[in-house]
């Protein structure tokens, strides 16, 4: 179970009670997070994160990200987001001279100082969980304002982040796919991250592969799957979210379809 405060979508309160391991995949924003309660795991594919009570963390935009949120026992996953969008950051470039110098990408997540700033803005923001009304226009714009300044007064480093507005560049399809199958992320995605339309996208598979992208990433995934299973030990229940199934049954009709024999049954 879920409940949110959202404030234009823009600073987020999250309540969960059950653990969670549910969405897409894929951050479109940049977000500051801080974790209120409950245990946080955060994971890109190369790197797992773990985020307790009393942390923050910045995630980057354009990046494939699963995560697992634990409520703690007899308690609640709460936790509180603040989204820098795109626009957000180029109207904040309007008014202060900012620029980014291009780098290389680096962790999908970065863990920020413990700083007086940082603290004292979250502070802030916490009355506001069970404010009857949402924020005016006016102040939602200033404590996005603040957020980012105060972002680059405690990691000045991140200007590189925050103001790089490129989208994507094409990079090399096959090593991305085979770093990325198993995130459950729709095709588009996959097409934009690897700097490509979707109808170049399926093209350039196909050269690459010799197959379709949906029919590979299924194959793929139970290949992953079964070597889970049978070399790791790993239950069919543990594995087909990590593997980009959307629910068990599916995953367990597909499985038999290609091994002949249930997943449960290796």
């Amino acid at each position: 179970m879920e409940t949110n405060g959202i404030h234009d979508n823009a600073i987020v309160y999250s309540c969960y009670y059950e653990r969670s391991r549910e969405g897409e995949q894929f951050v479109p924003e940049h977000v500051l997070s801080y974790q209120l309660s409950g245990t946080l795991e955060l994971n890109d594919g190369h790197k797992t994160y773990v985020y307790q009570p009393g942390d923050l963390r910045f995630v980057k935009r354009n990046r494939l990200v699963k995560f697992s949120k634990q409520p703690p026992e007899n308690g609640e996953f709460r936790s509180l987001s603040i989204y820098l969008s795109q626009e957000v950051l180029q109207d904040f470039c309007k008014e202060y001279p900012y620029s980014a110098v291009p780098r290389a990408s680096g962790d999908a997540v970065l863990e920020l100082p413990s700083s007086p700033l940082l603290r004292s803005y979250i502070e802030s923001l916490l009355p506001y969980e069970n404010a009857q009304a949402p924020f005016s226009p006016s102040l939602l714009a200033l404590k996005l304002k603040e957020a980012i300044l105060v972002l680059l007064q405690t990691a000045p480093e991140l200007k590189d982040v925050l103001f790089d507005f490129d989208p994507p560049g094409k990079i090399d399809l096959a090593a991305f796919m085979n770093r990325n199958f198993h995130f459950n992320v729709q095709l588009s995605r996959f097409a934009y991250l690897t700097g490509r339309s979707l109808a170049a996208f399926k093209r350039d598979f196909e050269k690459i592969f010799h197959t379709s992208p949906g029919k590979w990433l299924v194959q793929r995934r139970l290949e992953e799957a079964y070597y889970q299973i049978k070399n790791k030990g790993r239950a069919p229940s543990d594995v087909y979210l990590d593997l980009g199934f959307e629910d068990l049954s599916h995953f367990s009709f597909a499985f038999k379809k290609v091994y002949g024999i249930s997943p449960s049954r290796v």
